[in-house]
């Protein structure tokens, strides 16, 4: 029998998120095509507390208007934080903090604008070898993952996105000319960003303009897709593990823990089938084939699945070395009418009354990162990697250069203690990349003011500002953690 695992162990990979689209800008230059996310667009003024005013979808219509007349709209994530000429400085500021790991994502239009083209556009590559070069000058491991909620929108044109089989082909050879180019150089990848996620947005999941699908068939597309970007990530997995054998590669859901909202059976059985459906996505990148409970789901939702005649043993082939979660909330489900619609959904209307909500209304709840913790290792029996938690915020500058973010402190605190506790648990946690280690453009909602950082960047939704870098409070508290954290305590 193994011993308990006291404390953090030695080798636990400390660091911080990002992604290309939220934090390079720079989206035109040396060669790179437009993206998706390059059309998340702000359509309205911000007006004070008001902040559902963002797309997280975009039509056909929307994506028209966008090309023909971009000057009437804003696109945030097309101009991130500049990271694509300040990244030197934010490494530094990184390693300063003891960062041992540095997760990001390449962009697939900096590296094939098209995502069409027979040879990768070399400016583009060798930015991320600038990149990949700093983060091992100063002894942090790159975790690259391969594809974060973006791809060339000639893809999105051409094939509507992942609905189309045609991208498997592509996306391995994208994931191929990045294994050659970093091979001894990166040792950790995650193949798809939150792929559980095609479950609320199709567009930002997986590149699909929900207008030109048949609303009847939004769920037989949705699996269809997901599908496809299972089959595209065990090819790139089994093509990982043939060029580069001393690395991992993992798979990534945004964990949603699911409680029932009583005790009666039915309120359990609809949390059972939540939970359920959230963790289809890593049973089949994990298990590699599809989960039993699965098949009545598709049956009673009249889903029939498109496969060709080699796709299970491909699956089957290509299993990931570990499962990698963000965890930012908990949710609470109950048997009624739409929890089918709810069930896999972002943010639960029912609240749970035990819990503080965060700014933006999402459940603040630590001991719920144990329970997936505990449940996934449990389920798996493959090493874990929380690489995305973090508390959205509207930090203030003071005059004098300061953001006091005790509230991110404490939200952090509070996940890292239920993550030793995990670990003693018996969990086999490789890392913890909090999100986003420096302020970048939001997601969902493409704001600036949605602060998740430990470096305060100074700009505003509109882009305006000196961009200038300022450390926060929480910048050096989470040194003290990772400098502190071969003792266990957490001070």
């Amino acid at each position: 029998m193994k011993e308990m695992q006291t404390g953090f162990p030695k080798g636990f990979l400390w660091g911080g998120a990002t992604a290309a689209n939220q934090i390079e800008g720079a989206y035109l230059e040396d060669g790179k095509g437009l993206s998706t996310s390059d059309f998340a667009a702000y359509k309205d003024p911000y007006q004070g507390e008001k902040i559902d005013n963002f797309t997280f979808n975009v039509t056909s219509k929307e994506l028209a208007a966008y090309k023909t007349n971009p000057e009437k709209y804003l696109f945030p994530k097309r101009w991130g934080i500049d990271f694509y000429h300040r990244y030197q400085e934010d490494i530094a500021l990184f390693a300063e903090m003891g960062f041992k790991t540095f997760r990001f994502s390449i962009s697939w239009a900096r590296i094939f604008p098209t995502g069409m083209e027979e040879v990768p556009n070399e400016a583009g590559l060798a930015f991320y070898d600038k990149v990949v070069d700093e983060c091992l000058k100063y002894g942090i491991e790159p975790l690259v993952t391969i594809s974060h909620y973006e791809m060339p929108i000639a893809l999105t044109e051409t094939y509507n996105g992942w609905a189309s089989r045609e991208l498997i082909p592509l996306f391995e050879k994208f994931a191929g000319v990045l294994f050659d180019r970093y091979k001894g150089k990166v040792k950790y990848w995650i193949t798809f960003n939150e792929m559980n996620m095609n479950l609320n947005s199709l567009y930002t999941g997986a590149g699909i303009l929900e207008d030109l699908i048949d609303p009847e068939e939004k769920m037989q597309v949705t699996y269809q897709a997901s599908h496809h970007q299972f089959v595209a990530s065990a090819l790139a997995v089994k093509l990982a593990h043939e060029r580069m054998p001393e690395a991992k590669i993992g798979c990534m859901i945004n964990q949603i823990e699911s409680y029932a909202k009583t005790t009666k059976p039915e309120d359990q059985l609809q949390a059972l089938k939540s939970n359920q459906l959230n963790m289809f996505y890593p049973d089949v990148q994990a298990r590699g084939e599809y989960p039993s409970y699965m098949a009545r789901y598709f049956a009673d939702n009249q889903i029939e699945l498109v496969m060709e005649a080699d796709d299970e043993k491909v699956l089957q082939e290509g299993t990931v070395d570990f499962v990698a979660i963000s965890y930012y909330m908990s949710h609470v489900t109950e048997a009624r009418e739409d929890a089918a619609e709810l069930a896999g959904s972002f943010d639960s209307p029912i609240k749970n009354e035990y819990l503080e909500l965060s700014q933006w209304d999402w459940p603040i709840d630590p001991i719920g990162l144990r329970i997936s913790l505990m449940k996934l290792y449990d389920r798996y029996r493959l090493p874990l990697f929380v690489c995305e938690n973090g508390l959205g915020a509207k930090d203030v500058l003071t005059g004098d250069s300061k953001v006091h973010d005790d509230y991110r402190i404490d939200y952090l605190k509070k996940h890292v203690v239920q993550m030793k506790e995990a670990i003693e648990d018996g969990v086999d946690l490789m890392g913890y990349t909090t999100w986003g280690c420096i302020d970048l453009i939001s997601c969902g909602t493409s704001q600036m003011s949605k602060r998740y950082g430990f470096i305060y960047v100074d700009q505003d939704d509109q882009g305006q500002g000196s961009l200038e870098r300022y450390r926060k409070d929480s910048f050096e508290w989470y040194k003290k953690i990772i400098a502190e954290n071969g003792n266990g305590e957490l001070k």
